[in-house]
């Protein structure tokens, strides 16, 4: 079920959504022509979920909101890819380091509305994603000596922290980032906090914690995540097909790999 209520006067024009979704729903509200805030609540049956949702319309509609089926004005799509990296790009200016940056990025999140914190994870999960290659897999296994299954979502993390440019060129061609890896002086390229950049907006924000976040987004996003399929074609035990298959990243790192 959803329903669309909205309130017009001289001095007020505010919307209030309800959508149910199992035993759960999902309350948005505000001025008309803005995201809004958004509230979810789960209960213990459907019946019980269903019954508490019509008794928030009832309340509404005696305070003289009504139904309504356009939602023209009314804004839930959140940040777009464009600005999602132009936040990140943004934030490479804010500080000398990775911590600062990210810090800064955080609290700017933080002061946006839910939704663009929403939207900003979901554009940097769809992104991220495209990472998930068996060809850079091998890059981040010369490069540090060896890469188990969490220091490469952290080594793609790092990635995607260095922008949208350097972040699609090193997709096609790992050897690229070679300029950004010397620029570490031996420190491994890893940033696993960059993976909780949304949670932890959300936790400055609201007070709640990740798993409170993961669930909100999971129900907001409308991400339907699936693992991608990866299928290595190298071996880790074969030095000579590394060496052949990026070349002047064994030269770097082959014998002295980073960390």
């Amino acid at each position: 079920m959803e329903k669309l209520l909205v309130y017009k006067t001289v001095s007020s024009n505010k919307f209030w959504k309800i959508k149910v979704q199992g035993n759960g729903f999902i309350v948005s509200y505000g001025k008309i022509g803005t995201m809004g805030s958004v509230n979810t609540k789960e209960f213990d049956s459907e019946e019980a979920c269903l019954k508490e949702a019509n008794k928030l319309i009832q309340s509404k509609l005696k305070k003289g909101y009504s139904e309504s089926e356009k939602e023209e004005g009314i804004q839930e799509v959140g940040m777009s890819e464009d600005q999602f990296w132009e936040l990140l790009s943004s934030a490479h200016k804010k500080g000398e380091d990775w911590e600062e940056q990210l810090e800064w990025l955080v609290g700017q999140l933080s002061k946006k509305p839910l939704n663009d914190i929403i939207r900003f994870d979901y554009h940097f999960n769809q992104n991220y994603n495209k990472s998930y290659t068996s060809n850079l897999w091998a890059a981040a296994y010369i490069i540090m000596g060896g890469c188990s299954d969490d220091s490469f979502d952290y080594f793609r993390a790092w990635l995607l922290f260095l922008g949208k440019e350097r972040y699609e060129k090193a997709i096609q061609n790992p050897e690229s980032i070679i300029p950004y890896l010397e620029e570490l002086e031996e420190e491994v390229p890893e940033f696993e906090e960059f993976l909780y950049c949304a949670s932890m907006a959300y936790e400055e924000k609201t007070g709640q914690e990740q798993e409170a976040y993961l669930d909100l987004y999971w129900k907001l996003s409308g991400d339907a995540y699936e693992q991608p399929i990866m299928e290595f074609d190298w071996d880790e035990d074969d030095e000579e097909g590394l060496r052949e298959r990026f070349p002047l990243l064994w030269d770097l790192y082959g014998e002295t790999p980073l960390g």
